[in-house]
């Protein structure tokens, strides 16, 4: 039977059509790579939570003396432990047929419960997680007294881990409002928190943005954190005139500490600055870690789909791949996660550019370009009637009137479909412009741009394409790697970026049939069967370095949020 998973990587019993790939069906492990590739990526190990469309698998650590995983289980306020011991052996074992859909050989030896632990009521989600050593950080959310979900302090709880992975609960440490990203530096001195602050439904109340610095001294953390806030950006404050004009600042009667909504950490070579991705405001902040004050914002600029580098297709209604270039069209970076590297002692910033609209019950800044009064010597006037051309994309109501004369002049949308590479000051040095939407049609066809709760082709093409979200870095052999998750069409990109002025594509792995028949709607599947989907949804992901990993191999770890399901990848050379 001929099935149409498209994939580079995997090592299936069954017949696999695969674009620019060569395939090996019987191997014991996947081990399918893009012609030329210098890596080739085998699934190693896979967990199934059995739990889909509820956030069972979203942001991930390993601790390197237990050989386990740790992996956010959101919603439920828990996190999950996977034995990754189990690696090493499946390394050395003897050829068999797997099938990596449905291969669920990781297994959970343990669970941390947040609410239990910390005591404390109106505890959310677990939002973040980071292990530095044997101490654990963990990033929980808590609702305000007025019943609204999100909007209180929020709490890191930390953890102590023995050789075995056991876990024996520290202590709690109260932070921002929302915190949404945990990180260590890299010598363990400090943990650093993004504070997102995001609004309630109704807009009624919007907590401020802010970043936390908890320090660590002898593997213990310190009682109290530093909370460093952006009021002095607020306007008629001291620094509101070093705020960049282009820092999108669009909610309703909000100051600017208040709109300003941290979302992902990344910490320089010599821990002297973090860098933190501020999405819905299309910015980076950066962050002094030695005097704890906002060093400075940056605007992150829009990218130009005018130009054949950046084309796109932004319909999901004219039933095929059609990537072209819309003038007067821009996209907004707006990352997601963040990370960073070094290049004799200089940072570089890499971003992965999922994009993100304001769209609460009480105010909305998003809608279809077709509804937007537009300038009528704009280049587009006559594609946005067209739900096949660009009435259907998804843009912002916030910007763009450059005249101030009531109607559109630049069409502004969410995301740029891409990752990105920055220097220390914003600059950016590397996009990887229409990469994505080009390499995923020409893998998948009409598939590309799929949603990731159903399977329903080019149905993401109105709205961030294939969406661009997670993001891990690794060096293998004295190259530098870039691994970018597509959240909604799933799979990842990897990219060398050793140089970075001139990165490039080295391959696309995604573990998806696209030909299962399957929806899923708040958490419930309503048609199928998502055993043999496969992974959906990649959220959070870690490289794992030769040298700490179970098999002295460097890993890749991805937790996929839809599917419920984290995998190990070895990568070679």
């Amino acid at each position: 039977m001929k099935r149409t998973l498209i994939s580079s990587m995997l090592g299936l019993a069954f017949t696999t059509v695969v674009s620019g790939c060569t395939a090996k069906p019987n191997d014991a492990v996947a081990n399918f790579q893009q012609d030329e590739s210098p890596l080739t990526v085998t699934m190693l190990a896979r967990y199934e939570s059995g739990q889909y469309g509820v956030s069972a698998a979203e942001i991930l650590d390993y601790h390197t003396q237990s050989q386990s995983i740790f992996v956010v289980n959101a919603k439920s306020g828990q996190v999950d432990i996977l034995d990754a011991s189990i690696i090493s052996v499946i390394n050395n074992a003897s050829p068999s047929k797997i099938d990596p859909l449905t291969l669920n050989n990781l297994a959970k030896k343990a669970t941390l419960n947040l609410a239990s632990d910390l005591g404390l009521s109106r505890l959310g989600s677990v939002n973040s997680i980071a292990i530095f050593d044997d101490l654990l950080a963990v990033a929980i959310e808590r609702g305000d007294k007025q019943g609204n979900p999100v909007q209180d302090r929020g709490f890191i709880g930390f953890y102590k881990l023995d050789n075995a992975g056991k876990t024996t609960y520290l202590n709690a440490v109260e932070v921002g409002y929302l915190p949404d990203n945990v990180v260590f530096t890299h010598d363990g001195s400090k943990v650093v928190v993004a504070n997102e602050g995001e609004p309630n439904q109704d807009y009624t109340v919007d907590p401020e943005g802010s970043v936390s610095i908890i320090n660590i001294n002898n593997n213990m953390p310190s009682k109290k954190a530093i909370n460093i806030s952006f009021n002095d950006f607020n306007l008629h404050s001291t620094r509101h005139h070093e705020l960049p004009s282009g820092v999108k600042i669009n909610g309703p009667a909000s100051t600017v500490s208040q709109d300003l909504e941290p979302e992902y950490i990344a910490i320089s070579h010599n821990n002297a600055q973090a860098f933190v991705s501020l999405q819905e405001n299309n910015a980076i902040a950066v962050i002094d870690l030695n005097s704890q004050r906002v060093e400075r914002i940056v605007d992150l600029g829009s990218k130009d789909y005018g130009l054949n580098r950046n084309a796109i297709d932004t319909s999901d209604k004219d039933g095929k791949v059609n990537i072209q270039t819309y003038p007067g069209v821009y996209g907004l970076y707006q990352p997601d996660t963040i990370a960073s590297y070094s290049i004799d002692g200089a940072d570089f910033i890499v971003t992965a550019n999922e994009g993100d609209a304001r769209d609460y019950a009480g105010f909305s800044e998003e809608t279809r370009a077709g509804k937007l009064t537009l300038d009528k010597n704009h280049p587009q006037f006559d594609a946005i009637q067209d739900k096949k051309q660009l009435g259907r994309l998804k843009v912002t109501t916030s910007m763009g009137d450059t005249d101030n004369d009531g109607d559109i002049d630049k069409i502004y949308s969410y995301g740029s479909r891409s990752f990105s590479i920055w220097n220390a000051q914003g600059k950016q040095v590397f996009d990887s412009g229409k990469d994505f939407e080009r390499i995923t049609a020409d893998r998948l066809g009409i598939n590309f741009n799929n949603h990731n709760t159903k399977n329903k082709g080019d149905t993401r093409s109105d709205d961030k394409g294939a969406e661009p979200e997670a993001l891990a870095l690794g060096t293998i052999n004295d190259r530098q790697y870039a691994f970018i998750g597509l959240e909604r069409t799933s799979g990842f990109m990897i990219y060398d970026i050793t140089e970075p002025q001139h990165a490039y594509f080295i391959d696309y792995i995604v573990n998806r049939d696209f030909t299962a028949k399957f929806e899923i709607e708040d958490g419930v599947i309503t048609k199928g069967n998502l055993n043999t989907v496969g992974d959906l949804g990649p959220e959070g992901m870690k490289f794992i370095a030769a040298n700490k990993s179970p098999n002295g191999k460097p890993l890749l770890l991805v937790a996929n949020e839809v599917s419920g399901t984290a995998v190990v990848y070895q990568l070679q050379q």
